[in-house]
């Protein structure tokens, strides 16, 4: 991308998909197609969809204790996984082995605001901080994208409650992605992906 993203840039998400943004997990790889990704997450098929809006009722469908549903697309060398009400891109005991040899980067949040990015890299989680209290971090490399979060929308300082500052920072965490990944997620990708969509099992 030669040109930074804003949070106008990812302002439809909120006006497009609003039940997407209450409790979602986004997670790219590097270096896996998304055929690739469902057979080593070892998910049962479920099915090819088209749209993210179109993963909303399999998600409720067809997850359950220990099972999630997960609709995946290929992307310019990446693999995009999407998740309704999901979690499993923050899980570390699959990231971590997923991500020997390749990069995932990955954010969450659910209906009460708990959040979570997570940048993994050839098998170390370089950062981890929840987006909510970005002063907070940890991983590997912690302090390693200290400019590009601020950029994004992130106090990556402790601040006083009367000087918190929280809205923007969903699309900060599309944002922050962007920068580690190079891909650029739009209304038009998310109405048009063709998703491989399976039923992956927790440990």
């Amino acid at each position: 991308m030669t040109d930074i993203a804003t949070v106008a840039d990812y302002a439809w998400l909120e006006e497009q998909y609003e039940g997407l943004m209450e409790a979602y997990c986004v997670t790219l790889v590097r270096g896996l197609k998304a055929g690739e990704l469902l057979s080593t997450l070892e998910a049962e098929p479920a099915g090819r969809l088209t749209g993210v809006e179109a993963l909303f009722d399999p998600s409720y469908d067809l997850s359950g204790p220990r099972r999630l549903f997960v609709g995946v697309t290929d992307l310019d060398g990446w693999a995009l996984m999407v998740e309704y009400n999901g979690y499993l891109g923050t899980l570390d005991e699959i990231m971590l082995p997923l991500s020997r040899g390749r990069t995932v980067v990955s954010h969450f949040r659910n209906v009460n605001a708990v959040d979570h990015f997570n940048w993994f890299e050839d098998g170390t989680l370089r950062l981890h901080f929840e987006p909510l209290f970005a002063d907070a971090r940890d991983g590997s490399d912690p302090d390693g994208l200290l400019t590009e979060m601020r950029a994004a929308g992130f106090a990556t300082e402790e601040r006083d409650e009367d000087g918190q500052d929280f809205e923007g920072l969903t699309e900060a965490s599309f944002i922050l992605a962007e920068h580690l990944t190079g891909i650029r997620l739009t209304p038009e990708l998310f109405a048009t992906a063709e998703f491989g969509c399976g039923v992956a099992r927790i440990p």
